[in-house]
């Protein structure tokens, strides 16, 4: 299969449309990082999507839609605070955790009870999700376990051979995936930390609860059970205490040969001004918004990726540790 790549216009979209209507997938671009779209109404495009990523069979999928849809057709919206986060955040990088009412196949929720929805803030994403006008499920568009793509040629990398077509939008601009929130009880519960952060659910809701997955719960989420995000090269990962163990190991690197390089903060790289360095911003929405993109380039340069953590983990930073942890501890 030849893999294409088309920026994303009506031209593009109009094509997009008819493979995903024929069963078939395709890369998409959203505000977070590309997918790896099918209609989830289909069993067999759903297939398709586990078995070109290589996931797993019990890792839940995300239904994206266009912020016009009716959730009420996909879902029961049990709990009035609901709507005051769909008000306050969708479109955005939040997904909200319903009960299904089996819309959606179950292949792509893996037999549970619960669909994960979202509507993405991303201009071309609308744009196809509304011509469309159908749940869209997908993934991040790479292989299951390496790092996720935040450019159509990082799923180009991934995926050539595998899908046909590639819609490119830009660079994602968000970096790291939505916020997963399961609003089934009567208090939020953040199942994986992102943009939208448990202060900015608080403000609107009043309390949020962080979820900690257990070996043999039920996963109601993607990227709470599994290995994600990692680069194809040696990592390694300290706090801002420990930069003199980022000075050793990266010198010990030098004596075997290899070639590592420091990824870290802005403010931390000043401190290592003589080393390769793959710098990640200053604030805490510009790191996100790097992080996987310095993953991949670190890959292509470097033989060891020695990554520095945020300096704690409140706000954007818990979405940046948990995906640092999964890609680099």
């Amino acid at each position: 299969m030849k893999t294409e790549i088309l920026t994303l216009n009506t031209f593009s979209v109009q094509k997009a449309k008819d493979i995903l209507f024929a069963g078939g997938v395709i890369g998409m671009p959203t505000e977070t990082v590309y997918g790896l779209a099918g209609i989830g109404t289909m069993p067999n495009a759903v297939k398709k999507i586990f078995e070109v990523k290589g996931r797993p069979s019990d890792n839940p999928l995300i239904a994206h839609v266009h912020k016009d849809y009716d959730l009420n057709k996909l879902v029961f919206v049990e709990q009035e605070y609901a709507y005051k986060l769909i008000k306050a955040f969708m479109p955005g990088p939040l997904t909200l955790v319903f009960k299904s009412k089996g819309v959606v196949c179950k292949e792509a929720t893996c037999g549970g009870e619960t669909l994960a929805v979202r509507m993405p803030s991303h201009s071309g994403c609308q744009k196809l999700l509304k011509a469309v006008d159908m749940p869209i499920v997908a993934p991040s568009a790479n292989l299951s376990k390496h790092t996720s793509p935040v450019t159509a040629e990082h799923v180009y990398n991934d995926l050539n051979g595998k899908i046909e077509l590639i819609l490119d939008g830009g660079k994602s601009s968000g970096g790291i995936e939505s916020t997963v929130l399961d609003v089934t009880g009567s208090v939020p519960r953040i199942l994986r930390a992102g943009l939208i952060t448990k202060e900015m659910i608080e403000e609107v809701v009043g309390a949020c609860e962080i979820a900690y997955h257990k070996d043999g719960d039920k996963v109601k989420s993607p990227g709470v059970k599994y290995t994600h995000y990692k680069p194809l090269c040696e990592t390694m990962l300290f706090e801002q205490s420990q930069l003199d163990l980022v000075e050793i190991e990266y010198e010990k690197a030098i004596k075997q040969g290899k070639v590592p390089y420091v990824m870290c903060t802005d403010e931390v790289a000043e401190k290592f001004s003589d080393k390769n360095l793959l710098k990640l911003g200053l604030t805490p929405e510009q790191v996100a918004s790097n992080l996987y993109d310095k993953l991949l380039e670190g890959e292509k340069k470097a033989d060891l990726i020695i990554a520095v953590a945020m300096p704690d983990e409140m706000g954007v930073n818990m979405g940046v540790m948990n995906r640092l942890r999964k890609s680099c501890g």
